[in-house]
């Protein structure tokens, strides 16, 4: 077996300053810009991601990050407040709410948003 001393996730942008902004002034999480432009973002519970430059970046398709809550309407009025929009999913598969809130389909209470890079992000009650 490899001993691994630690591990990181990353995923791409297109622009690391407003990147910077919505990590650091949106979220509120903490964020160092560091070498070659690497966005260095502190997660909740220390673990750690980045986030780079990529001029041909395309947006995921997939949630990349989940960060988790204890009170899914609180975080979204807050999302919301910061004009970040949790309705980006209206698919009656995910059974969202007029808040962009998926309750009551079997899984957990989460609601999706995107980045301004267009990465989506969800906040959910684990």
């Amino acid at each position: 077996m490899i001993a691994f001393e630690s591990a990181f996730a990353g995923f791409s942008v297109d622009d690391i300053a407003a990147a910077e902004t919505f990590y650091r002034d949106t979220l509120g999480l903490e964020v160092v810009l560091g070498e070659m432009g690497i966005l260095e973002i502190t997660l909740p519970g220390g673990w750690n991601t980045i986030a780079y430059p990529k001029e041909d970046h395309v947006p995921a398709t997939f949630t990349i990050l989940n960060l988790v809550v204890s009170d899914i309407d609180a975080a979204v009025d807050a999302l919301n407040a910061a004009g970040v929009e949790t309705k980006i999913y209206r698919d009656p598969d995910f059974g969202t709410d007029e808040r962009g809130i998926a309750r009551g389909n079997g899984g957990p209470e989460i609601a999706w948003f995107r980045d301004p890079a267009g990465n989506v992000i969800s906040v959910i009650v684990d």
